[in-house]
């Protein structure tokens, strides 16, 4: 297949289908769903799948360049809100959210030799900017801590998932959430 060449109407449809069945399938029961199933619940077949992802890690990958686009649009879109620190807070807990998922397919290529790294770049890259561009707002706002970077929220969002696998308590994330934007205001 020629990669420079844009996909036909219905095989950008069925790609979508398959990327939205493998988002959520990761999403609620994590990497070990197999590639037939994901197939079924995408109303597809099998050969669908195997044609736009040739293996599992493929699928997984394109899934969690596709949850950073998303995220990327969230925060950009954040940008284009007046109260820069309710528009800060709310993306920050929103990258907490979905930080556990993202991590757990992260873990799962990097078990049998992936490196998101090189996909991942330019988005991260993007995203980066554009959270910083975020804080940087909020902080104008006096809403955000003016010592706080964007490595500390990194941090943050690492050690909240980290609190969430680490409680039994329902709930946790949300709650280590707020407490940490608690703690980011002035």
């Amino acid at each position: 297949m020629n990669e420079d060449r844009p996909l036909r109407a219905d095989a950008a449809r069925n790609r979508a289908k398959v990327l939205e069945a493998a988002r959520s399938a990761f999403t609620a029961e994590g990497p070990s769903v197999p590639l037939d199933e994901i197939a079924r619940r995408a109303g597809v077949g099998a050969g669908t799948v195997h044609r736009h992802f040739p293996t599992k890690e493929a699928l997984l990958e394109a899934v969690i360049v596709g949850r950073l686009e998303d995220l990327l649009a969230d925060a950009r879109a954040a940008l284009a809100t007046e109260d820069a620190g309710e528009s800060f807070f709310a993306f920050f807990t929103s990258m907490i959210a979905d930080a556990s998922t993202k991590m757990d397919m992260a873990e799962a290529l990097s078990r049998v030799g992936v490196d998101l790294h090189e996909s991942t770049r330019a988005v991260a890259g993007d995203l980066q900017t554009v959270l910083g561009t975020l804080m940087k707002r909020a902080q104008e706002a006096g809403a955000l801590r003016a010592d706080a970077g964007t490595e500390d929220l990194h941090l943050l969002v690492v050690g909240a998932v980290a609190a969430e696998q680490w409680s039994a308590r329902p709930g946790a994330a949300a709650r280590i959430a707020q407490l940490m934007c608690d703690a980011l205001r002035p």
